[in-house]
């Protein structure tokens, strides 16, 4: 949904074309293979057939970790078997091992496991007896002992294959360790940014999964005995999907898989646009855009029209979880895990937001009247204005990412050859697309 820059950035897209004036018929190679994505897909479902197999209701998280953990091996045994992405990086370099430097790195390791406690302590949303977190601190007990006792070995075994071995996580433990001299700030910084954003998120993700798999479980084909029941299982099915998947990929951050974080979003502006789509952040009613009926209300009468509008809902929801999947072990929002180009991606940029906004005006058809022009109205530019913030917060993406070459290869390709590419001589549309984020403004500049 990423750690130090290679060249600089903040080129818009058509600079990025002029740069590439050889671009060829395909696009960049994607981080992942488009069968190790779908076989991550496969892992999914294996693991909700053994699962549904042992249902132990009471421990609803372990049943969590055993799909997450099938998901896991559907993705990274082709991964690093076929794809072999462990020689991406680590078999650069093969220096001689030094537990000095490995135990700094520990040392490191658990100032970041500090860092994600302190934010945990610090908010009573995490920790309140009726708190909505019961299943993510019930998996943490179990997951504690299998990150930390690996943790050194596995630290030793990658130090030696780093292109750089004073990476941020050593630098954290050289300050932790009384030698603040040894740490750059700003890749200090980095690292912390990366572990707020999996606090944040692995823990959200983390519930919203074990709940739809409750669900999920409990679920009969019996119950699924009119059209109405199964449009609305299929949604659920497809968003299960997403989370599934996003749960898995905050969980598993690896060099060794070649999912590790490249860098982090470094502007506020980005982090305020992506927090504001997620709870608690938008469950503020601001904005509030749902109008008092939904699409089955205006459409359910007339069997041609439903049958087409909900096919179209659902085809949207079928790209944006495609979106998803796409990623393989790789998605987190406001990191940067490696560059997808192939999926839905080898279309357009943004397919995600594109397919859930679209679906958005779909589901909820803002724009009928229902006796009040000004609630209609309203209803209408409170939904643009969400939609407006996802602008924003792809714009703050491609901007965080251009910092990747192979990004802004990726970029001028889908320029020149992506689907959407006519909006560009659309005058408005055109100008929404080429812009991008001011780089002198306080609020999108780098955080120093």
């Amino acid at each position: 949904m990423n750690r130090k820059p290679a060249t600089p950035a903040s080129r818009s897209s058509s600079a990025a074309a002029g740069a590439h004036p050889g671009l060829g018929a395909q696009p960049p190679r994607s981080a992942t293979h488009a069968l190790v994505a779908f076989s991550g897909l496969f892992g999914l479902v294996v693991g909700v057939v053994l699962a549904r197999l042992w249902h132990p209701s009471d421990r609803i998280y372990v049943l969590a970790l055993l799909v997450m953990g099938c998901t896991a091996l559907g993705v990274f045994i082709p991964d690093l078997c076929w794809q072999r992405v462990q020689r991406r990086e680590l078999a650069q370099v093969r220096r001689a091992g030094s537990w000095a430097r490995t135990a700094t790195k520990y040392l490191g390791l658990i100032g970041c496991l500090a860092f994600v406690g302190l934010i945990y302590w610090l908010f009573p949303a995490y920790y309140r007896d009726d708190s909505f977190f019961h299943n993510y601190w019930s998996v943490l007990w179990i997951l504690a002992p299998l990150i930390l006792v690996p943790a050194l070995p596995y630290l030793y075994w990658v130090d030696r294959r780093m292109p750089v071995a004073e990476d941020g996580l050593w630098q954290l433990g050289r300050a932790l360790s009384g030698h603040a001299a040894d740490a750059v700030p700003a890749e200090v910084g980095q690292l912390l940014l990366g572990w707020l954003v999996k606090a944040f998120f692995m823990a959200l993700m983390f519930v919203f999964f074990c709940n739809d798999l409750v669900r999920l479980l409990d679920t009969r084909v019996a119950q699924l005995d009119n059209q109405d029941a199964l449009f609305d299982f299929s949604v659920f099915a497809l968003y299960f999907i997403d989370v599934a998947l996003v749960s898995m990929t905050y969980l598993v951050s690896l060099r060794l898989t070649d999912t590790h974080l490249r860098s982090t979003e470094p502007t506020l502006l980005g982090w305020a646009t992506a927090l504001i789509c997620y709870p608690p952040f938008n469950s503020l009613p601001y904005l509030d855009y749902q109008p008092p009926h939904e699409w089955g209300y205006w459409l359910g009468k007339y069997e041609i029209p439903s049958d087409l509008w909900g096919s179209a809902i659902l085809a949207l929801v079928v790209v944006y979880v495609w979106a998803t999947v796409a990623f393989g072990g790789r998605f987190s929002n406001l990191t940067h895990r490696g560059i997808i180009t192939n999926g839905p991606y080898r279309y357009t940029r943004h397919p995600a937001y594109l397919a859930k906004n679209l679906s958005w005006w779909l589901v909820s058809m803002p724009f009928m009247f229902a006796g009040n022009w000004p609630d209609t109205i309203r209803h209408c530019v409170l939904l643009g204005c969400l939609n407006f913030i996802y602008y924003l917060r792809a714009k703050t993406e491609e901007r965080h990412l251009s910092q990747d070459p192979v990004y802004a290869e990726y970029a001028a390709w889908i320029e020149a050859h992506g689907l959407l590419r006519f909006v560009n001589r659309i005058p408005l549309l055109g100008a929404l697309a080429r812009w991008q984020p001011s780089k002198e403004s306080p609020w999108t500049s780098r955080q120093r």
